[in-house]
């Protein structure tokens, strides 16, 4: 599909080009959220009529968003999450959550897509997230995972670095974040029912054995 950026969109084009997307991009983000318009002659004729005053609101949309920025400049965010030994999660740390953080934290609201992860963040410990503000104005801020506020405060201070260590979860943190994945409250059954998920996580190593044995 055609259409004209109405803001300027990374790897993608400067505000007024005409540029060629996947449908489901057009359709799910880009019309939706009021960042282009499908290319038809009369949305283009539109468009050069009206171009002045786009560029105005979006000068102004970016002069908002520079001062967002200012305030989370440079900002450490953090996040308390229940993990296991080896610093995994029993889930992990979404966009949602950090936009929620950003908000209580700073009073800087953004969508969950201004959020840039490539991936949940799934270890406890220190994370550079970049936050699109602005097609113009992007920020990084350290997202500082812990399990409770001492430990932040240590990692915060360059004394314990968990997360740099991608070690294997265990059998029952792994099978913890299944169960949360399922729908069912990970933490909470760590708490309530750690002789079931051990259990489980026995059933499971016994069951590879038997398996290899097998395969022998």
């Amino acid at each position: 599909m055609k259409v004209i950026l109405l803001e300027r969109i990374e790897k993608l084009g400067n505000l007024g080009d005409v540029v060629n997307v996947k449908d489901g991009y057009a359709r799910n983000y880009l019309l939706p959220q009021g960042k282009a318009l499908r290319a038809t002659p009369a949305n283009l004729e539109r468009f050069e009529r009206e171009r002045e005053e786009i560029e105005r609101r979006n000068a102004e949309a970016r002069a908002v968003a520079e001062q967002q920025a200012e305030r989370i400049r440079g900002a450490m965010v953090v996040i308390l999450r229940a993990a296991g030994e080896t610093g995994h999660l029993y889930g992990s740390v979404t966009t949602r959550d950090i936009a929620q953080a950003l908000k209580e934290n700073f009073d800087v609201e953004v969508p969950r897509s201004a959020v840039q992860l490539e991936r949940p963040i799934k270890m406890i410990g220190l994370h550079d997230v970049k936050v699109r503000l602005h097609g113009e104005v992007v920020e990084t801020v350290t997202l500082n995972v812990a399990r409770n506020e001492e430990e932040a405060e240590l990692q915060a201070k360059g004394e314990i670095l968990i997360g740099e260590a991608e070690e294997a979860p265990s059998e029952v943190e792994r099978v913890l974040a299944e169960m949360e994945e399922e729908g069912q409250p990970a933490q909470a059954a760590g708490e309530e029912s750690a002789e079931e998920v051990s259990e489980e996580a026995s059933e499971k190593e016994k069951a590879r054995a038997e398996d290899g044995e097998q395969d022998a």
